[in-house]
């Protein structure tokens, strides 16, 4: 029977898919995480991984061994976890996932609620997009996700959690061009900065699709995946971009924004359905219905 070692050995690997960082992490050398794979290989009876002098990738049994593996990793640490917090009497732990831009005000307000309702639980907080926020919900790595709303499996589901205004920042010199009550059309032609369709892609989306519906086409001049790096771009008079009212925190000098008239975006909070972790239910029945959602 394979070792916790080796099914963490295996986990690093798959998830670098390169030896070296997997080593690097794990605070070994490559000879000794070689070796672990390779029992881990003979005692499950299947190539799990194709590696040559440039590459590593996960054959179809890796694929389909990768989820179970680490979630047999994470329930051994649950395991552990449990018995510390049962020796001091209070226990219970969550793993969230959240987008950049849900980690301006609506991931406080989600942990100090939760903290307020269950002091003594613990935290795992991980910054992703929504992309592999689905992969390792599905792989049983989060118990719960803070992301745009995104296409999802029957495993999972979805909740509304929050929706907040589309905000346009613009330079501050340019200011005057610009109506004080913005709307899509108003972006007609001009420079614009839109999100990229690979590190943002549901926000990518659902603006290509609101563009296509009113019939406006911007002059895109980049696709950029983070906020702070669009709003750097703005203040530099690239253009003008779109973005939810709770990045309107980050307070960029040399920018003017403007509430657009058009529908507010959502937040949503992502879970798989079988997770019976108490404190995911414990969010679900006691802490979500405290947000108002309109």
């Amino acid at each position: 029977m394979f070792e916790i070692s080796q099914l963490r050995c295996f986990v690093a690997v798959a998830e670098e898919l390169h030896f070296s960082r997997a080593a690097e992490r794990l605070n070994m050398t490559q000879p000794p995480l070689s070796r672990q794979i390779r029992l881990l290989e003979h005692h499950v009876g299947a190539q799990l991984l194709e590696r040559n002098s440039r590459t590593v990738r996960l054959t179809a049994a890796g694929r389909a061994f990768f989820p179970e593996a680490a979630r047999i990793l994470r329930m051994a640490e649950e395991a552990a976890f449990t018995a510390r917090r049962a020796a001091k009497g209070d226990q219970g732990t969550l793993a969230i996932g959240f987008t950049s831009a849900s980690g301006y005000n609506l991931l406080p307000e989600v942990v100090r609620r939760l903290r307020d309702r269950a002091p003594g639980i613990s935290l795992t907080l991980k910054e992703l997009v929504s992309t592999t926020q689905v992969e390792m919900l599905n792989a049983g790595q989060l118990d719960l996700g803070l992301m745009r709303p995104h296409p999802i499996n029957a495993e999972l589901a979805s909740l509304r959690l929050a929706t907040e205004s589309l905000m346009l920042a613009i330079p501050e010199s340019e200011a005057a061009q610009w109506p004080e009550a913005p709307t899509l059309a108003s972006l007609h032609g001009k420079p614009f900065i839109m999100y990229s369709p690979y590190e943002a892609r549901p926000f990518h989306q659902m603006l290509t699709e609101r563009f296509a519906r009113d019939g406006v086409v911007p002059d895109i001049v980049e696709h950029i995946g983070q906020v702070h790096t669009m709003l750097a771009l703005v203040r530099a008079g690239m253009g003008a971009a779109l973005i939810a009212a709770g990045a309107s925190r980050l307070h960029f000098e040399g920018i003017v924004l403007r509430e657009m008239a058009t529908e507010p975006v959502q937040m949503v909070c992502t879970y798989r359905r079988s997770n019976d972790n108490p404190v995911l239910q414990l969010f679900l029945n006691e802490v979500l219905p405290t947000f108002d959602v309109r």
